[in-house]
């Protein structure tokens, strides 16, 4: 799947970049690309310095910072795909970090963790034995 999306985001980023520049034309295309990487590196900066004051926050009160912890991720994420230029990554980037659009992408984020590490934990009979023969309890 990662080897599909190497090899796929490339190929449509491009279309898009020189689709771009066949309506707006070829400098307007560069100054939108680098005002998009400039918005972007603002707001990664400003996100990420209010997930990091969520997140500090909930671990000093005491609670299990589970949202503070998945918008952290998101804003991570999306800054990631803010750094990669074109115009594809940038909107779902923008997605991930905007605080309006955030909260409509989270459940996708716990999803996918959810699954991983349900995928990731070994299956268990009856009896307390795990698949590969390793009791653990009883």
């Amino acid at each position: 799947m990662i080897f599909l999306a190497l090899l796929l985001v490339p190929i449509v980023e491009i279309a898009a970049i020189v689709g771009v520049g066949k309506v707006i034309g070829g400098w307007p295309t560069f100054a939108l690309l680098v005002v998009e990487s400039l918005l972007g590196a603002w707001l990664v900066r400003h996100e990420g310095a209010r997930a990091w004051r969520a997140l500090n926050g909930a671990l000093q009160t005491g609670r299990m910072p589970s949202r503070e912890l998945a918008d952290a991720a998101l804003v991570l994420i999306g800054g990631t795909l803010l750094l990669t230029p074109g115009f594809v990554t940038d909107i779902v980037g923008f997605v991930f970090i905007l605080p309006f659009t955030r909260p409509l992408v989270r459940p996708l984020l716990e999803r996918a963790v959810r699954s991983r590490i349900l995928a990731s934990a070994p299956l268990s009979r009856a009896g307390g034995e795990t698949v590969e023969g390793t009791v653990i309890d009883g």
